[in-house]
């Protein structure tokens, strides 16, 4: 494993020269992200919404730079498959807590479409899934341990997503039986 911070572009460099040396580099499930506190944004300080951005969006599209620079056909390479994490927060919106959140994973869906229109003719399909309400540790590290627990009374199944959830739909996209797939958002959600 190699601990980055896909907000540097030396991390995010240093990562794909590593997975180069394992052999071609297929595939790229673009995952990492970051939450601050709950907020509303009267409360938002630069460097809270600032580093939001740099992680979401800048380390994302900056990780689907080096995607396409080692997968593009047009670059020799053999093609590939990109699936860009969103959330569900970038159509509910997060109002009075994670707007800056929901606003970033606005934008890795206008990316994911944007990209698998300029990259599909270059045998790389890159596809969005947008998680809902997921057993992770993500608002652990904020202090709200009981948060997921909480916000599963409002999905229609009545409980948060398994990690293995997501990750089956992720999977799936980047195999072959996804090969007619690109610029598709796949809600995991629940119903939310």
């Amino acid at each position: 494993a190699v601990q980055a911070d896909i907000s540097r572009e030396a991390d995010v460099l240093a990562v794909f020269e590593a997975a180069r040396r394992l052999g071609p580099i297929r595939g790229l499930v673009a995952n990492a992200a970051i939450v601050a506190p709950p907020a509303r944004i009267r409360d938002f300080d630069v460097d809270r919404v600032r580093r939001v951005l740099d992680v979401n969006v800048l380390g994302t599209i900056l990780c689907c730079r080096e995607a396409v620079r080692h997968m593009s056909t047009a670059e020799g390479h053999d093609g590939g498959a990109v699936v860009l994490i969103s959330s569900a927060a970038s159509r509910i919106g997060s109002a009075g807590e994670y707007i800056d959140y929901a606003a970033s994973k606005g934008a890795v869906d206008s990316l994911g479409i944007g990209l698998s229109r300029e990259v599909a003719a270059e045998g790389i399909r890159v596809n969005v899934v947008r998680p809902g309400t997921t057993l992770t540790e993500l608002h652990d590290r904020n202090g709200q341990a009981t948060r997921v627990h909480e916000m599963a009374t409002k999905v229609p199944l009545g409980r948060a997503a398994e990690p293995d959830e997501v990750a089956a739909a992720v999977l799936w996209l980047l195999s072959d039986e996804a090969s007619y797939c690109v610029g598709s958002i796949l809600d995991v959600a629940g119903g939310r």
